[in-house]
């Protein structure tokens, strides 16, 4: 019988991508979401590409008493847990919401795993977990970070590191992510940020569709190939089948936490981004240098052998999928899942 997995957050950009990905590997899939920096949109077109209608349950991880009840009825047999805020710039400004909302959801989750039976959870991590490192950076790597919102993920590592010794039956996989970017190759889902763009290639995006005037770049005087930030970006639909990846090894495993990177291991500049986008989508992405943001590096980017060795996952998807995915998404979705401003 097929494994129920319920993705937490499973209606955000990566979740729903990996909802997709479950679905065709054969899992049972639910999602629990409250839909806080989501839209139930993506639910209807995950059926759209699926033909599968998946069950949807909106709860809020924060009320443990709805969460135990829902793992108490439908007895998931895995959990991927994407469900948290995520904005560097708010959890700094708001870190007390940013603490409570995803460190006591998570602990919700793990208690109404523990009543339920549940055993395996693949967690979203973030490779803002490492201290500040130029060098490709591995799982063994100092740790460290720089805003609440890194705090959050440390924190909720250490909570499933010691909540797996304390329960031995208990599998954890812990998934340090890089830059996610691209879309589904159908053009139905894609990153919807909520107002603006935290991350460089929405923003990028929503300069190429007319939405912003120009993209700020933030230096051009580090010691990279055009002066500007290398980092390592990664498919979402890679990004998917490594979950489906780490999922599957904890669910042969009789005991233990593994944690592994999911990056490309390939480092592209913030100019060669806004040029690889430029040529995908035809358009022109005008752009301002402007100075330096203090902490930011020159390089970043993720050695992820150990994914390869320990469950067989690399990436597939080149720079070009990555650009032309996204532009098909926003190009038919200017403003993503929301409705167009009426001045628009």
């Amino acid at each position: 019988m097929a494994k129920h997995i319920c993705c937490t957050g499973g209606a955000g950009y990566i979740g729903s991508h990996t909802v997709i990905q479950l679905l065709e590997a054969g899992f049972k899939v639910s999602i629990m979401d409250n839909f806080l920096n989501s839209s139930p949109k993506s639910i209807d077109a995950i059926k759209e590409i699926t033909k599968v209608d998946v069950p949807v349950f909106r709860v809020d991880m924060c009320d443990a008493k709805a969460v135990d009840e829902l793992f108490a009825a439908e007895k998931f047999d895995g959990i991927i847990h994407f469900a948290g805020l995520k904005a560097v710039g708010e959890s700094v400004a708001k870190p007390l919401w940013y603490y409570e909302n995803n460190l006591v959801g998570t602990i919700n989750i793990l208690k109404s795993m523990q009543k339920s039976g549940c055993n395996n959870i693949v967690f979203s991590s973030s490779a803002t977990v490492y201290l500040p490192n130029e060098k490709p950076i591995d799982e063994e790597q100092p740790l460290g970070c720089s805003n609440p919102y890194g705090w959050t993920k440390y924190m909720i590592e250490q909570f499933l590191k010691d909540a797996s010794k304390a329960n031995p039956a208990l599998k954890v996989s812990i998934l340090r992510y890089f830059n996610p970017v691209g879309a589904h190759p159908s053009g139905l889902i894609g990153e919807s940020p909520n107002g603006m763009p935290n991350n460089l290639m929405p923003f990028v995006q929503q300069v190429a569709v007319g939405r912003r005037e120009f993209l700020s770049v933030f230096g051009n005087d580090y010691d990279t190939v055009d002066g500007t930030g290398v980092r390592d970006y990664i498919h979402v639909m890679d990004l998917a089948d490594g979950h489906i990846c780490a999922l599957k090894k904890i669910l042969e495993l009789d005991t233990g936490c593994i944690i592994h990177n999911l990056g490309s291991g390939q480092g592209y500049s913030v100019l060669q981004m806004v040029k690889a986008f430029e040529e995908a989508s035809g358009k022109t992405v005008a752009y301002k240098v402007s100075d330096r943001r203090p902490g930011d590096l020159a390089t970043v980017v993720a050695n992820a052998g150990k994914a390869k060795v320990d469950f067989g996952w690399e990436v597939k998807r080149t720079l070009k999928d990555m650009c032309e995915s996204a532009w098909k998404w926003q190009s038919g979705h200017p403003y993503g899942f929301d409705e167009p401003p009426a001045s628009a």
